[in-house]
């Protein structure tokens, strides 16, 4: 990175880190003091590398690609396959063959000239990355969940608020207009037709099966200890990598941590709990029999705030239920969304409020414009470190009563289950050396 730039970048996280101790919010530098669109000098533009380039991997990159004010400088991954694919996007986008490609996150990070990291890995890799990535000055974008277990998101979000980072976590339905109007709606001041909430519904899919796998040998070019990193090893099988790995407890948690990300986020941003959570969780699951994967396949979670309010974790078998998405209901009436775009609601009144409301949402540019404008300003970015774990602990804490199979209490505040040494030590997993948090 140019003298310049360094300068730039270490000017700015002082000024946010000195108005967060003394008012308790970011300063807001203009954007016309750091060069805006069609104004951009290499001194202004933002430089990112991306680790981890699998499908929803090479999603944000292209995304990203498109972005003036940033430069793709390397992307990494353990799969030469996605690795040569992304330097191919990159370069082509740049009519040149200057993107760098590593096998290893570390190369990235000791490279000064890179002021951001887009982090699209497996989950099991979120928490490890993030934090060395913020250690290392870099402002991260990292695809959801924010964590494996609640321990590591509360790491995670610490450690940025620490070091003064930018972090934005990958719930992108935040950035969505049809989405963003239904928690408007619940979370205005008249409830706008909804009366008091009470019930907050999140629908999901079901979970998949996998029957057993034979162990294979490693695929040439693909770094199969790297991809398990912290995780227990296991031998290979390719349903164990890649895409799948969501269905699988070593590195993810099955629908409640790769849907509930959104759909509870969405939840609890309704409800205004987004710094905090529901004190109870009880359910049910159908886990697999056998075969390889192991997360639910049909499930129930309900988990109840403290004033009552509860909020509903389904499968997609509620009979008439169409895509995935939420309800949020209330005493006199009740909104809904879904993947779809299309928004349903109790009234006419209701629904007579989505044009005007969304007139007001021009500044929605997109999830990945809102964390690059974050970077340049130091404002809080939508999705930020906090929030994401508030939410992707609701996910956890229902995955750890689905597994235990009965009802459990949790405080919030102190990140703990009241009087359940079990359930306790399920906060947090050991690692496979040489990796850790610290």
């Amino acid at each position: 990175m140019k003298a310049g730039n360094i300068h730039r970048r270490s000017f700015l996280r002082k000024t946010a880190a000195m108005a967060l101790g003394t008012v308790g919010f970011p300063y807001v530098v203009s954007s016309s003091a750091l060069g805006g669109a069609g104004n951009i000098t290499p001194s202004e533009r933002l430089t990112m590398g991306a680790i981890g380039l699998g499908g929803q991997g090479m999603h944000n990159l292209r995304n990203f690609l498109t972005c003036d004010d940033l430069r793709m400088l390397a992307v990494c991954d353990v799969d030469t396959n996605h690795l040569l694919k992304a330097k191919d996007a990159v370069d082509s986008t740049y009519g040149n063959k200057d993107c760098a490609a590593y096998n290893d996150f570390r190369e990235i990070l000791i490279r000064d000239d890179i002021d951001t990291v887009l982090i699209a890995t497996p989950d099991h890799w979120h928490a490890i990355i993030s934090i060395e990535a913020a250690k290392a000055g870099k402002d991260i974008y990292c695809e959801k969940p924010i964590s494996l277990t609640i321990a590591e998101g509360r790491a995670v979000a610490d450690t940025i608020k620490r070091l003064v980072t930018v972090y934005q976590s990958g719930t992108q339905r935040r950035s969505n207009g049809c989405f963003r109007f239904a928690v408007d709606i619940a979370r205005s001041p008249d409830k706008s037709g909804l009366g008091k909430l009470h019930t907050l519904h999140c629908y999901y899919h079901n979970g998949p099966t996998c029957p057993p796998q034979k162990p294979e040998p490693v695929p040439k070019g693909f770094d199969y200890d790297m991809w398990l990193g912290p995780a227990p090893f296991e031998a290979y099988t390719p349903r164990r990598c890649h895409g799948s790995f969501r269905w699988l407890y070593d590195y993810s948690g099955g629908q409640l941590t790769d849907l509930g990300a959104h759909f509870n986020d969405l939840a609890q941003w309704a409800n205004d709990s987004q710094y905090t959570g529901p004190t109870e969780y009880e359910g049910w699951a159908e886990f697999p029999r056998d075969g390889l994967f192991n997360t639910p396949v049909r499930f129930e979670v309900i988990a109840t705030y403290p004033d009552g309010v509860k909020m509903i974790y389904h499968d997609e078998t509620e009979p008439g239920r169409g895509p995935r998405g939420n309800k949020f209901v209330g005493t006199e009436g009740w909104v809904s969304v879904d993947d779809t775009g299309k928004i349903t609601a109790s009234s006419k009144a209701i629904m007579q409020k989505v044009n005007f409301m969304q007139k007001g949402y021009a500044y929605m540019t997109g999830h990945h414009r809102n964390f690059l404008d974050c970077v340049k300003t130091r404002s809080l970015p939508i999705s930020n470190a906090e929030v994401s774990h508030r939410s992707v602990t609701t996910c956890h804490a229902g995955n750890i009563c689905l597994r235990l199979g009965r009802k459990l209490r949790w405080d919030p505040d102190n990140e703990q289950f009241h009087n359940d040494d079990k359930a306790n030590r399920m906060l947090a997993r050991t690692m496979r050396a040489p990796w850790s948090l610290w």
